[in-house]
């Protein structure tokens, strides 16, 4: 049936409520609970946070990178007596230093380029949970001989249908970026031996615009520079497209990444 005016006029009205509530909200910290019931993200099967909470429970001397807000170490049911978290960004920093100086961890503010601020050796367990950047040899020159690198991290063209709806189709070697076989091959240049690599490609949902607002307010390196006025345009149309084909498809690419120094 055509659009009538009222139809449009609510569909407008919507769609002004569920931007301004979006670009409104805080996007502090790596917690996604505010997209609950307005998108979805299957979740590998390897269940990254209860992996990484059995290899703490048998670490002595564990260092978080990148721990974003601090809330997937916060879970950890066993915390090594010595556990140390690296942030760069101060809204996460004040974040994670809440959650985690009550079990005992100390976060330093770091900004994420070499060289990480500890000695050689210093920890036998070392995790990251979507790092931006992996520093292999800085990640090998900090473990302790025999000790483990274990990471999840976002695979190559990761939510794309999403960043080619508001840029374009991107080259191939965008696309390509972040393979998994590169981490091996970068891991193994900087001595370290990998026992496990496994990727999987995940289906995403997003049901209504306010929830694609958020998640690139939030996860800021999928469209550059966004923000609603910028790509008002492409909100209104993705709008009306979720209000009247349903919800918006993509897919999330992560990979598994253990890693071990030789003795």
């Amino acid at each position: 049936m055509p659009e009538t005016p009222d139809t449009a006029s609510r569909e407008a009205a919507r769609f002004d409520a569920l931007v301004a509530e979006a670009d409104s909200v805080s996007v502090d910290g790596w917690d996604f609970s505010w997209l609950d019931g307005r998108a979805t993200e299957q979740r590998p099967s390897w269940g990254y946070a209860r992996a990484m909470g059995e290899r703490m429970g048998r670490a002595r001397a564990a260092l978080d990178v990148q721990t974003g807000g601090g809330e997937v170490l916060a879970s950890v049911p066993e915390l090594p007596p010595l556990v140390v978290a690296t942030e760069s960004w101060a809204p996460n920093i004040a974040r994670a230093t809440a959650l985690l100086h009550p079990r005992g961890a100390a976060v330093v503010a770091d900004e994420d380029e070499p060289p990480l601020p500890f000695g050689d050796g210093a920890f036998d367990l070392v995790v990251s949970r979507h790092p931006v950047t992996t520093w292999w040899e800085e990640i090998a020159r900090v473990l302790a001989p025999g000790g483990t690198y274990f990471s999840q991290q976002v695979g190559p063209a990761s939510v794309f249908e999403l960043v080619e709806y508001f840029l374009g189709p991107q080259p191939p070697e965008v696309r390509g970026a972040r393979d998994p076989e590169r981490a091996r091959a970068d891991a193994e240049a900087a001595g370290l031996d990998v026992v496990d690599l496994r990727a999987e490609r995940l289906r995403t949902e997003f049901f209504d615009i306010g929830a694609v607002v958020y998640f690139l307010r939030k996860v800021i390196w999928m469209v550059p520079g966004f923000t609603v006025e910028a790509y008002r345009p492409q909100l209104r149309a993705l709008h009306h497209q979720l209000e009247t084909e349903g919800p918006f498809v993509a897919h999330t690419t992560r990979f598994l990444i253990e890693a071990r120094k030789p003795v």
